[in-house]
């Protein structure tokens, strides 16, 4: 199992580095539709695994239309002034406009969508009655806890000037953290983190996860000019987050009865299994850089 893992890693990381550091914004939005609609699928079978049927396509298609808006956001609006009337005016009509563009291209936007289109499935289906709760509980999970976390990937690599190595900072952090919560727990791991969940993890283990994270912080501070204590500090949460998100799959995985999310993946289970700790990682990075006013656009 071990030599699967370290194979797919050697073969998946340099592609994805290389995406990450060199490709335009719109092309990562497209790699993170692609992911995001495979870890989707995954998730809508963990559903049915407990008898719960997701409305699978309009569910995706929110989730793709949530990604193109984050997309969407980070491009300027072009003003060309009001010609025939006042500076002022023209000043006026300008914002208005902006704000009635914003509201429309805004993730609030797309989930009220979503809910709209909810009602029309649930009112028009042909399902039995009992299945509507729980249909609506994996649609509306699914887009909450998978599709709009994922999401913050585009708008992290586009939206400042050292996106793309930032966005690259996320996901090495992470994946140090895997790598080291991996050998030290299996080394070294006694004492259970989580045993009604995962009963594998062991507190060793996430302690070396956090030492792989800082450790890769770090490294970082030598091409990304933020100081030291707040790569530091977004390695920290960073990791914090990202074993709750691996813990939260754990826990989706146990409720359906299953091992891995998928076999997609060798040695790694599927692409949700890969993407767990991302999934509450990029975004808590996001927010971090936004609250400490770190994004230079």
């Amino acid at each position: 199992m071990t030599w699967k893992r370290v194979a797919t890693a050697l073969v998946l990381i340099p592609v994805v580095v290389g995406l990450v550091l060199f490709a335009p914004t719109w092309v990562v939005a497209v790699a993170t539709a692609v992911i995001t609609v495979l870890a989707l699928w995954e998730y809508f079978a963990l559903g049915e695994a407990i008898g719960h049927r997701a409305y699978r396509v309009w569910t995706v298609a929110c989730a793709l239309l949530l990604i193109f808006v984050q997309w969407r956001t980070l491009r300027p609006f072009a003003y060309l002034g009001a010609q025939g009337n006042s500076e002022a005016l023209g000043l006026r009509a300008f914002h208005g406009l902006e704000m009635r563009i914003s509201a429309v291209h805004s993730p609030v936007s797309v989930f009220f969508l979503f809910v709209l289109g909810l009602t029309v499935l649930i009112l028009s289906t042909r399902r039995p009655l009992v299945e509507t709760l729980s249909a609506a509980g994996i649609s509306s999970s699914a887009l909450l806890l998978v599709a709009f976390p994922l999401s913050f990937a585009v708008r992290l690599h586009g939206f400042a000037e050292n996106g793309p190595r930032l966005l690259l900072f996320a996901l090495v952090i992470t994946w140090a953290a895997d790598s080291t919560a991996y050998f030290v727990g299996r080394a070294m791991g006694k004492h259970s983190l989580a045993p009604h969940i995962s009963p594998k993890k062991t507190w060793e283990g996430s302690v070396g996860s956090m030492l792989g994270s800082l450790i890769a912080a770090w490294v970082f501070s030598y091409s990304i000019w933020i100081p030291i204590g707040h790569l530091l500090t977004m390695g920290a949460i960073g990791n914090v987050a990202g074993q709750m998100g691996d813990l939260l799959e754990s826990a989706y995985k146990r409720s359906a009865g299953v091992k891995d999310s998928g076999g997609l993946l060798p040695g790694h289970g599927g692409v949700l299994d890969r993407i767990d700790a991302l999934i509450l990682c990029i975004p808590v990075i996001w927010y971090y850089l936004v609250l400490a006013n770190l994004l230079v656009t």
